[in-house]
Parts: structure tokens; C-alpha cells; sequence
């Protein structure tokens, strides 16, 4: 029934909030939600300690969470070993979204949220993004509007709750609690919330920087099994529109058994041998200290940077912390292709040295494409001048995304779907690398109800698949 529900509620292109009272509503929340992020040294954060003998950068209270080295060894690849700063949150975050029948279709709850890394400001989140650290009011700020919907959830009908990754190139086994929860009491949307259908957000997904990645994450998870969805987006051609379908449907099948598929990844998890050992920042090798940032000899990846924050729209109005910044714009791409008239996405099995198990699935690409020197590509990006080199009439669906702005400054990244042109030779060849595999929607429906098996990047690509089922209208008022 719940999946019937989200479907019809993709399918709804404007409910209770029109077009216009949209547009006319985050407008405003854009003109009051202003903050001013001012970048400081490293050594001038009030509340955060550079700790005496490891250099790793602490909150005062021990709470919220900490810039730390690691140091990574692997038994194969161009790169063996390595070390670099990382971020280490031990604290298990929420991001959950409240749903309500309104008008008999389902409707979302989403909060317009300026976060500091946000390069424009205000995008919209999930009614509640929180660390235990923010809903016990450890910086002795206003109470999380919401949060008690998500703590006493069993009162409530869950429609989503699994643990997820988050990044694992930046965070060390940085967990969240993704939860969709559906209520039937009366839920006063406050100045900063507003409800919206799914198709409503669906369509807002194809505007840039406009749906923030904990939002896209949650909205991944939903159990989007495709029934109902008999209408997909009209722009599609008349092939892919029944490709889409089909991949939603459990009888449609998949090239791969959800039996093989698992088998498959728990055999990466086993050969892959990554370790990843906690070390002092100050021993992190290749890496550059001074009193502003910490930052690679090269120039290339990222940097630790501080912020000063002053906001009027949050729990706590003015405050330092550090941030990882990334060094360019980063890909995140699925190619797409269709096989027996199913549409299959490819994904890969990638290891990443923050993540609890080691591998999870990823997007066909995931990179930063300034980050590779000219040289050998390692065998994760086997797969990239496929999407570069894609011409328009392939590519399904395009945008530029920010990710987490709590912990990352003007971190973003362009988010592509590329249907694979099936001249000789260009599917076959996918199918060679074991590293690879072909899954339906409904497969990574599936495997999106279990932890740590998808990776946040594949789950935010999954969020714009099913963005392609529903409405066209332009959501512009």
C-alpha cells in the first residue's frame, strides 16, 4: 500500500502548495535565512582545541566531531597506501522526512535550510537533519523542530529506516538513520517547512543546488517499487518510457539474480583487503600544515579549512568550525542501458577507507576529475570518457548538486544518467569486469532496505531515476 502511495504521490504535480505559493514561500525564506560564512585560521575557532601531540582538531566538549589522519593500505591498485585527514563523527545522525495524506495524496514535509558549506544559501532538506549532539542541545541552542516525531517513531507508520554511509573518502564510518515517517494527527508546517508532493520534489530535483543531498539520500531510500507508475516522464522516448517501467517491477527480472548480486558483492567485500588505522593529523604523509589550512603538497582533493558562521535561522546563531573543501567540481554518473527491454543501471563495487565494511556499491563514476594527474586511471573510472564524451540525445538526466553543507564548503557535484549507446562492442564490454555489475530499479529498490550496501552517491543517482517518472509541467509558477 505504501508503495502505491508514493508512487500516486510521483505522479502529483502540484498538491497543497501551488507552484506559485512555492516559489513565493522560498523566496522568502531566501531573503530571511541569511548567513555569513567567513573562512579564519585553523588555531582562531572558539569552541575547537588543536590537540597537543596530534594536531587533530577537537570540539571543547568532546561532542560533534573531530578533523583526525588515517592511514590506508591496499592490497592492489595504482595507489597502495596513503594517508590524509579525515572527519570523524561517532555520533549516529537523523535525517528524516515527516508524510502526510493531504487531499488524499501523500505530501512531504521539507524544510528550507542555509547550511554554511551551501555555496547559494538556503536548498531544501529534510523536516529534521540532526546529530545527537544538535537534538540534546549540547551547544545550548533552541530544541530541533520535529525531532520527537523521529524518536517516537513507533507511534507512527515508518516508511523508511535503515542506516547508511555517508562519504567515504571524507568521513571515517560516519553513520545516519534515514527514516521517512507517515503520520495521521495534524502537522502545523512552521515558517521554515512546507509541504510538497513527491512529484514536486521530484521535479525541483532538476534544478541545480536546489535539494540537498541529506534530503536526496532519504528520498533514495523510499520503497519506490514502481507500482502505479505507469506514467513516466513524457520526455522520454516511447522505448526507455517502458524500460523504466519494466526495471521498477520484480517480475520484469534482472540480467542478475538479487541472489547473484549479493553473492557478488559479499565476494568484493572478502577479496578486497583495505585497512584503514586511525593516526594523528600531524603524521598524515603529503599532506601541508599552517595556521589556515591543512592541504595536499599537489594542490589536489581537498582542504581543511575554518569557518566563522553567523546565521539568525538556526538553533544556535553564531558559531566556528572546520570544513573539508573539496578541490574542483566532482561526476557522479550512472550509465544506463537496457537488456531485454529492462532498464539496468551499472553500478560498481567500491572501496572507499571510511566505510564500516570496506566496499559498498557506487555509481558507474564517482570522482573529481581534476584530481588525476595525466597517467594511469585506477579501474573505478574504467568507465569515464563514456560519460564525458556522451553526446546530448544520450543523456537522460543532468544536474549540478551540493553536498552535506554542515561539514563541506562549496562541495558539489555534476549528477548524470547516460543511457549507453548500443553500438558493437559497447554493452558487451561492461560485462567483462568483474567489478562491475547490471541491477534493475527494483533491485537497488532492494538493497537500498539494508545498510551499507549502497553508497551515498549511488543512493542520491537513485533518487534522480525515479525523479523521471511523473509530471513535466515546469515547476516555475
Amino acid at each position: 500500500m505504501a508503495v502505491a502511495q508514493i508512487a500516486e504521490s510521483a505522479l502529483t504535480g502540484e498538491g497543497v502548495t501551488s507552484a506559485v505559493a512555492f516559489r513565493e514561500w522560498f523566496a522568502e525564506r531566501q531573503r530571511q535565512n541569511v548567513a555569513e560564512v567567513r573562512q579564519v585560521p585553523l588555531n582562531e575557532m572558539p569552541g575547537w582545541n588543536i590537540e597537543a601531540g596530534t594536531g587533530n582538531i577537537v570540539h571543547e566538549s568532546g561532542r560533534f566531531f573531530s578533523v583526525e589522519g588515517v592511514d590506508v593500505r591496499l592490497a592492489s591498485g595504482p595507489w597502495q597506501s596513503w594517508s590524509q585527514p579525515m572527519i570523524f563523527q561517532q555520533e549516529v545522525g537523523t535525517l528524516g522526512i515527516i508524510v502526510k495524506r493531504l487531499g488524499g495524496v501523500l505530501h512531504f514535509l521539507m524544510q528550507a535550510k542555509n547550511e554554511p558549506g551551501n555555496h547559494n544559501g538556503v536548498q531544501l532538506s529534510p523536516t529534521v537533519q540532526a546529530t545527537r549532539s544538535n537534538y540534546t542541545r549540547v551547544h545550548r541552542g533552541q530544541a530541533v523542530p520535529y525531532v520527537e516525531y523521529f524518536q517516537q517513531a513507533h507511534r507512527h507508520r515508518l516508511l523508511t529506516d535503515v542506516l547508511q554511509s555517508e562519504q567515504g573518502s571524507w568521513f571515517y564510518r560516519k553513520r545516519n538513520r534515514n527514516m521517512v515517517v507517515e503520520v495521521e494527527e495534524d502537522v502545523e508546517a512552521r515558517d521554515n517547512f512546507c509541504w510538497l508532493t513527491l512529484g514536486q520534489i521530484h521535479r525541483l530535483l532538476a534544478e541545480d543546488d536546489m535539494v540537498n543531498m541529506d534530503a536526496r539520500t532519504v528520498l533514495g531510500c523510499l520503497p519506490f517499487a514502481g507500482e502505479g507508475a505507469a506514467l513516466p516522464a513524457v520526455r522520454l522516448d516511447e522505448g526507455l518510457r517502458s524500460a523504466l517501467v519494466r526495471s521498477c517491477h520484480a517480475e520484469s527480472g534482472g540480467l542478475h539474480s538479487m541472489t547473484a548480486i549479493r553473492r557478488w558483492l559479499n565476494d568484493q567485500r572478502v577479496m578486497t583487503e583495505i585497512r584503514t588505522r586511525p593516526t594523528p593529523l600531524n603524521e598524515v604523509a603529503g599532506w601541508e600544515r599552517s595556521e589556515e589550512v591543512v592541504e595536499h603538497e599537489d594542490r589536489r582533493f581537498f582542504r581543511v579549512i575554518g569557518v566563522d558562521v553567523r546565521s539568525g535561522s538556526r538553533e544556535v546563531k553564531q558559531w566556528t568550525q572546520p570544513m573539508v573543501q573539496p578541490c574542483g567540481q566532482g561526476l557522479i554518473a550512472f550509465l544506463v542501458a537496457r537488456f531485454d527491454g529492462v532498464l539496468h543501471a551499472l553500478v560498481n563495487a567500491r572501496s572507499q577507507p571510511g566505510f564500516l565494511d570496506g566496499v559498498e556499491l557506487a555509481p558507474t563514476v564517482q570522482c573529481t576529475p581534476s584530481n588525476y594527474l595525466p597517467g594511469p586511471r585506477p579501474a573505478h573510472l574504467r568507465y569515464l570518457d563514456h560519460v564525458l564524451d556522451a553526446p546530448a540525445d544520450r543523456i537522460v538526466f543532468d544536474s549540478v548538486h551540493s553536498e552535506e553543507g554542515g561539514r563541506f564548503h562549496h562541495a558539489r557535484n555534476r549528477y548524470l544518467i547516460v543511457e549507453l549507446d548500443n553500438g558493437p562492442g559497447r554493452v558487451e564490454e561492461t560485462l567483462l569486469d568483474d567489478s562491475f555489475r547490471w541491477v534493475t530499479l527494483h533491485q537497488l529498490a532492494a538493497l537500498l532496505r539494508h545498510s551499507y550496501y549502497v553508497n551515498v552517491e549511488a543512493r542520491n543517482l537513485t533518487a534522480c531515476l525515479h525523479s523521471l517518472f511523473g509530471t513535466t509541467e515546469e515547476f516555475s509558477g
